[in-house]
């Protein structure tokens, strides 16, 4: 007969216990059921205990350790730095351990004079022949150390309405100009750049290399000891590039005509040589490559579309073997492996908000590549030339911040995730702002509301607007050196217009705008219980308020509440009471905001009635979209006692702390 189990041998489990004490519990209670007759010494003493305990132990740690690593396998849940970022890459999101300062420069040089004509027909122009190409990546350095590198070619042979440039007389001898001065605009980017070099044997599937620096912002460039360049793609399996290449008649003789509208050429490009970027939990990079050889072709060879055949019976064939179509899409081996070969990466890293400078305070080139072809030229004149680059940002750089807290990289992951590569819902547009790469700025605050216009309906005279269906109106503010807010300039607005391009949908239109500023000041009184110093309180009670308002927990359109504001105060140790203020204070209200704005004292200079925007203990914002800042908290927030729970009176003259 076959083997069967009776009902009495089997034993009751309780798979619930998940501490110490319960397994305990649970592990004494099983051996007075199931082991009557061998043990019953159950006295804390006893060697019996001592194994009871033993095993208890074991079961909470190891119940410890599968919560645990149930809690990490789910993102909104991780808390390891390594987990989320495994989880936000495996999603797509590549946190941003820092982001990098930009801001528009100014680029200058000078030329020498060419007459042409004479006597009444005399006329002199500048000499384009020495003008310059200055390829992207020139090295430049502010007057606080900060190094900063063009993102883009500046390149003077050539001007339209896209990239100006203004000339005009920088010397002239009897008011004849000798030489001119040309300048224009490029866009700079924080960051020290460095370059590493990797050599490699025989070829090793998916190797992986890991850049000396932390804060990677980008990859500039990585280049074999044979010439070949590598690609950064944001995934193995894409094949192909955009790059650019300058407009010139060895490039394409019949484009080469609208060189002065277009410099450069924007091209497609495919290649094996191509790498991805991981980023570790020890805020490094990771270079990541293909697992292609030689042996191994990287992508199936497209045949000509002549040749192909389906090799069903009856139908026109020309080949023995059924191609699908979409096996020309795919790859094999998702790259080529470097092999027998040097690797030269240059990359830039650095970032954080001290990049934040100030205007003209970026002056000094450190290093620049310069084109100029001086065949037919004099040799003295092209060194003038080229010894008279000089450079200024006249607007302050912005978009630098630190590092995304774990908090954020998970927001910010599911946010992402959730888009879909695509910006349909407001919150789409968000969250593709917040992932705007380092390198090209970064947005602080982020608002988006449907655009408005004047409702033709209404007559000439009236204001008023109605929706309009396509059109966005995105609000933006970024930080400055201080972490402090501060307008986007034009450069990482231009750079958030592009990015969005790739997501939008084709009807909608992107305004981008500047959220507005509102500079704040706090006033609060309070009773301190007994025995405590009060000046102690009220400091501990001042930090409780720059908590609240930490920059980071504020976004544009969101309302102070009082009542939130003064529990927070309650809150500080040896605080009694918070009491409203007696000075201006006629409806009562627990704490006072006032409006900060003269501009002379380092405020926005955005005046706001906060008396009037309060309604039921709540401070709202304008009705333009604006965000409410405590901008010097050392000096904005005034903290009062007006006594202590045993009826001792406070602070008479009403001085902060």
């Amino acid at each position: 007969m076959p083997y069967s189990v009776s009902k009495k041998s089997v034993k009751e489990v309780r798979y619930l216990n998940k501490d110490f004490t319960s397994f305990k519990d649970n592990l004494i209670e099983f051996t007075k059921i199931y082991f009557p007759n061998q043990y019953n010494d159950f006295n804390e003493s006893s060697p019996g205990m001592m194994f009871i305990e033993m095993a208890s132990y074991v079961g909470d740690v190891l119940s410890y350790y599968v919560d645990n690593q149930f809690k990490e396998s789910l993102l909104a849940f991780a808390e390891e730095k390594r987990t989320v970022y495994n989880m936000a890459q495996s999603l797509g999101y590549k946190p941003k351990l820092s982001s990098a300062a930009t801001t528009d420069v100014d680029v200058f040089q000078t030329v020498p004079a060419i007459s042409s004509g004479a006597g009444d027909s005399y006329s002199t122009k500048p000499d384009l022949n020495y003008a310059m190409n200055l390829k992207a990546g020139m090295e430049i350095q502010s007057d606080t150390g900060v190094s900063f590198i063009t993102t883009e070619d500046c390149n003077f042979k050539f001007s339209s309405s896209y990239d100006p440039m203004t000339i005009s007389v920088y010397e002239s001898s009897a008011n004849v100009p000798v030489t001119y001065l040309l300048k224009k605009g490029a866009r700079a980017s924080s960051g020290t750049v460095a370059t590493e070099f990797f050599t490699f044997n025989a070829a090793e599937k998916y190797k992986r290399i890991a850049l000396a620096n932390q804060n990677v912002l980008e990859i500039l460039s990585c280049t074999d000891s044979d010439g070949n360049d590598w690609y950064e793609v944001p995934y193995l399996a894409q094949d192909t590039v955009f790059t650019d290449m300058d407009n010139t008649s060895k490039n394409d003789d019949q484009l080469y005509t609208y060189a002065d509208q277009a410099p450069y050429l924007l091209k497609l490009l495919k290649t094996s040589r191509r790498f991805t970027t991981f980023i570790r939990e020890d805020n490094r990079t990771e270079l990541r490559f293909g697992a292609g050889t030689s042996d191994s072709p990287d992508e199936e060879i497209v045949p000509n579309p002549d040749s192909v055949g389906s090799s069903l019976p009856g139908s026109p064939t020309y080949l023995n073997t059924a191609f699908d179509p979409s096996n020309f899409l795919a790859t094999k081996a998702y790259g080529q492996a470097p092999s027998n070969t040097q690797l030269t990466i240059r990359y830039r890293f650095g970032g954080g908000v001290n990049n934040n400078i100030g205007a003209n305070t970026l002056r000094s080139i450190q290093s620049s590549q310069i084109l100029l072809d001086t065949t037919g030229l004099s040799n003295n004149l092209a060194n003038q030339t080229k010894a008279s680059i000089a450079i200024n940002n006249p607007t302050p750089a912005a978009g630098g911040r630190s590092a995304e807290s774990i908090i954020e990289v998970k927001n910010n992951t599911l946010a992402y995730f959730q888009a879909q590569q695509r910006a349909v819902t407001k919150e789409d547009y968000i969250t593709r702002v917040y992932a705007l790469p380092a390198k090209y700025g970064n947005v602080a605050k982020a608002y988006i509301v449907q655009d408005t216009q004047l409702d033709s309906q209404s007559g000439a005279n009236s204001d008023s607007r109605v929706i309009n269906p396509l059109a966005l109106n995105l609000y933006v503010l970024g930080f400055d050196a201080g972490k402090r807010l501060a307008n986007v300039n034009q450069a990482v607005k231009e750079n958030i217009q592009t990015y969005l391009t790739q997501f939008r949908m084709v009807t909608d239109a992107v305004n981008i705008k500047d959220a507005f500023i509102i500079n704040i000041g706090v006033s609060f009184s309070l009773l301190t219980k007994s025995g405590y110093n009060k000046e102690e309180v009220v400091l501990r009670a001042i930090q409780k308020v720059k908590d609240f308002f930490n920059i980071d927990k504020w976004q544009i359109g969101q309302p102070i509440v009082l009542a939130d504001l003064a529990y927070q105060i309650s809150l500080t140790d040896g605080v009694s009471a918070v009491v409203p203020p007696e000075d201006n204070n006629p409806n009562g209200l627990p704490v006072l905001i006032s409006n900060k704005f003269k501009e002379s004292d380092g405020y926005s200079g955005n005046v706001y009635d906060t008396a009037t925007a309060t309604k039921g203990g709540v401070v709202y914002p304008s009705l333009d979209p604006s965000c409410f800042e405590l901008k010097f908290a050392n000096a904005d927030i005034e903290g009062r006692v007006v006594g202590d729970s045993a009826g001792s009176p406070g602070n008479s003259n009403g001085g902060s702390y």
